[in-house]
């Protein structure tokens, strides 16, 4: 009997590359998803590469009798890996109270019905957004968590923290606390990858729709920063590198492996690259040129940020594999094809 998994947000970018290394891991996956940002037909592409179709409802986290009544009809769910959410910083301070009410009551609900439905464990997408402007770089596990930038970082702190409390107060569940760097790229097969709806709040995805004309220019906020060229400093991290962090999280969970009852593992590359680096590394990687200017700072992005990956290379024995270059003509392979199906 295959051990049965939850992932919430499953047809979403993350969500549905870290669908495809479970079931090639041998799971079996349930997807809920209520596709405010992504489309039921990922479910189809999901099953073009792996080959297994993952059962999928269509259903909002924040449906607490509609998510009561998804635990009863999976019975024996082991485990959740929780993606749904609003994830855009920009978009998280023009629109606080839509991103509190989704991030933090979604989990309040997940984490209400899983003793109910004796439901282990849960795998948190978490952020180094946590961190804010760490004083010391490459940032580890023990910085310091600071005042967060913008309401959608301020989430991802305070769903860590009801993680922490309701574990504390005694409820039969532990967790990993996953703190994912910035995820970009797209499957080798370019059946997967980053496909917002309307437009990118996300920077690969917009570079790649200005590569093909889609969008007329590239905006890089802000060329007068502390950094070597000016722009923001990010870990990019490749989606399939970072979905198998995922699965590896699961089985500690599931083997009871983890050292405690909340684990928390900063997942990046441990390489930190700035935005107008990254353009450079696109032209030279893929041959195309990018229509792209300079404008003012963007509100709630941090100056520079990325990851000490240590704790999670000898402690789960994950690390990213995939090099820069490989990610970006994974993403522009990704846009390539989209243009194939008509998808603007």
């Amino acid at each position: 009997m295959k051990e049965r998994i939850l992932v919430t947000g499953g047809t979403g970018y993350i969500g549905s590359h870290t669908v495809v290394e479970l079931q090639n891991s041998g799971y079996e996956v349930i997807i809920v998803d209520n596709l405010s940002n992504s489309g039921a037909d990922v479910v189809d592409n999901i099953e073009k590469v792996s080959g297994i179709r993952p059962a999928f409802e269509h259903l909002d986290c924040l449906d607490l009798n509609g998510m009561d009544a998804l635990f009863a009809k999976y019975a024996g769910i082991k485990a959740i890996i929780h993606f749904a959410a609003s994830k855009a910083v920009g978009e998280s301070v023009q629109k606080p109270l839509l991103y509190y009410r989704n991030n933090l009551l979604s989990l309040i609900n997940l984490l209400e019905l899983m003793p109910k439905h004796n439901v282990g464990g849960i795998v948190f997408s978490s952020s180094c957004t946590v961190y804010g402007q760490p004083d010391e770089l490459p940032v580890t596990e023990q910085a310091p968590i600071k005042k967060a930038e913008s309401p959608y970082g301020n989430t991802k702190q305070i769903n860590e923290e009801i993680i922490c409390d309701t574990i504390a107060s005694g409820s039969p569940i532990s967790a990993i606390l996953l703190r994912y760097f910035n995820p970009i790229g797209a499957h080798p097969t370019a059946l997967l990858g980053e496909l917002p709806n309307g437009v990118p709040q996300n920077l690969i995805p917009y570079l790649t729709q200005t590569a093909m004309g889609i969008r007329e220019k590239l905006n890089v906020f802000g060329d007068d920063y502390n950094t070597p060229d000016g722009s923001c400093v990010r870990d990019f991290i490749n989606v399939v590198d970072l979905a198998k962090a995922h699965v590896v999280a699961i089985a500690r969970i599931l083997q009871q492996k983890q050292k405690a009852k909340v684990e928390t593992f900063n997942i990046g590359t441990g390489r930190g690259l700035s935005v107008l680096e990254l353009i450079s590394v696109f032209e030279q990687s893929t041959g195309v040129k990018l229509n792209y200017q300079i404008v003012g700072r963007r509100a709630g992005d941090i100056e520079k940020v990325w990851a000490n990956p240590d704790y999670a290379n000898t402690e789960l024995g994950w690390k990213s594999e995939t090099s820069i270059e490989d990610t970006l003509r994974s993403a522009w392979a990704w846009q390539l094809k989209l243009r194939e199906k008509g998808i603007q």
